[in-house]
């Protein structure tokens, strides 16, 4: 065994990345295993639930396994086991959170039924010793949120988006430009060759007081843009996704800049699969020094969905004493601020995110 800090191992398995790893708890990464599904998903443009739960069933105890002898550990070293336990697509879940289960009973350990946005809202304090409070914006696929994390389990939401998440909103632009799948990556990629000053496109809700989001209009007028052009040259690909992704890019940093105001001073963490972006680090980079506060963005494999991030949540939530019982059900939507639905003032069209 390579330290002799409490170990965690973490699984996650609400998407389409298979993951195991193991963490110790003075913030040293044994292991992580990733398994990415890209290749099953790419011909149909997009995740499909079953492919992936099936090859959670097919890859998680091997990858537990190579986990484990990654680390040079056993389970009888370890201090408890974490599983996402939701918000995700739910076969996947189950299958993540069944296997922790079992072998949380078989060996006696403590079992951390771990949110996947803590995971990703925690994973700045995994790099680095960042306290409490500061400031989140969580973007992926599936969540585009501002937060204030008060502490572990304690966080409010700020704003969110009313219609859909920015990594949505990437693949269906990579849809429309035929870059192909998963669409963040792509759009990016061809982003680099483009002229992102050449279209004007829509900046959604730009000024608001409320720090929201909204990405359907810019999708929607991405669309009507290309069907106007076609054919497209591999230029005018490349200058759409540009022009896009400095609109998402303005809109990030203006609707960070509001929720820095209602939020007082304090750090600002940026995480998500979307975080993996160079544009928009540098961005909210340069809009956090203007603040005086420093921006904390975890390296690009802790962005997009890994165990690390679930294993270090588990070690914060055990420290916290917050294990949980073995029939404890995985969930499909699990908000981080559940208050925030119910709010007064906010939006009927917003209570339905969780």
């Amino acid at each position: 065994m390579k330290t002799k800090a409490p170990l965690v191992l973490g699984v996650e398995t609400s998407c389409d990345e298979t993951a195991a790893a193991i963490v110790s708890g003075d913030r040293d990464i044994l292991a992580n295993e990733v398994l990415s599904q890209v290749a099953e998903h790419t011909p149909f443009g997009g995740v499909v639930p079953e492919i992936a739960a099936r090859a959670h069933v097919e890859h998680l105890d091997r990858l537990i396994a190579r986990a484990l002898a990654t680390a040079g550990v056993g389970f009888g070293d370890l201090a408890a086991i974490a599983a996402t336990a939701g918000p995700g697509l739910i076969g996947g879940v189950m299958v993540g959170l069944v296997t922790a289960k079992a072998i949380a009973a078989v060996h006696d350990l403590p079992l951390l039924a771990v949110n996947h946005l803590e995971g990703h809202a925690l994973t700045a304090r995994l790099v680095e010793p960042i306290g409490f409070p500061y400031l989140l914006l969580l973007v992926s696929g599936g969540h585009c949120q501002l937060l204030r994390v008060q502490g572990v389990g304690q966080y409010r939401r700020l704003g969110t988006t009313q219609d859909d998440a920015v990594g949505e909103a990437f693949d269906k632009v990579a849809q429309i430009l035929g870059l192909g799948f998963p669409g963040g990556p792509a759009v990016e990629r061809a982003a680099r060759n483009g002229d992102a000053t050449r279209f004007d496109l829509p900046r959604p809700l730009l000024g608001r007081a409320e720090p929201d989001f909204s990405f359907s209009g810019l999708k929607t007028a991405v669309r009507q843009l290309v069907d106007r052009m076609r054919p497209l040259s591999g230029q005018d690909q490349a200058d759409v996704a540009a022009s896009f992704q400095a609109a998402v890019a303005d809109v990030m940093v203006d609707r960070t800049a509001r929720a820095m105001a209602l939020a007082g001073p304090m750090p600002l963490v940026v995480a998500g699969g979307v975080a993996a972006n160079q544009v928009l680090r540098a961005r909210l980079g340069v809009l956090a020094d203007s603040q005086g506060q420093r921006l904390v963005a975890p390296p690009l494999k802790l962005c997009t969905d890994n165990a690390a991030m679930i294993a270090w949540a588990g070690h914060e939530r055990l420290a916290a004493g917050l294990t949980d019982p073995l029939d404890i059900a995985p969930r499909a939507r699990w908000p981080l601020d559940p208050g925030a639905i119910l709010r007064p003032g906010v939006p009927e069209r917003l209570r339905p995110k969780a």
